[in-house]
């Protein structure tokens, strides 16, 4: 799966996602673009968008995106409060729908 790492999230996480082809906004150069331009950017490349943004289902009208989102919650954004959520990132990049968040955290 080709995952995308939203710049809110620590990019150092990205190196913790094995088995996928993971990149961040920074890399691709959309470290500015607001979020639902980023997310049309992201459908055409990558089938994952990672984030923090707990907003941004709300913000977003997700099904009309051919992406799928897995929001990250933990304590901060902090990569010492990411890393244990690395496991069961990892496992929901295999099933996350397109359209749909999925939660991963507490």
């Amino acid at each position: 799966m080709k995952v995308l790492v939203d710049e809110c999230v620590d990019w150092r996480l990205s190196r913790e996602i094995v088995g996928h082809e993971v990149r961040t906004a920074r890399q691709m150069g959309w470290s500015t673009i607001s979020n639902g331009e980023l997310l049309a950017l992201a459908e055409k490349e990558f089938d994952v968008f990672v984030t923090v943004d707990r907003n941004l289902s709300f913000q977003q009208n997700l099904p009309a995106f051919a992406i799928a989102v897995i929001v990250l919650r933990a304590k901060t954004n902090r990569l010492s409060d990411l890393q244990p959520l690395v496991p069961e990132l990892v496992a929901s990049i295999a099933t996350a729908k397109l359209g749909v968040v999925t939660y991963v955290g507490v």
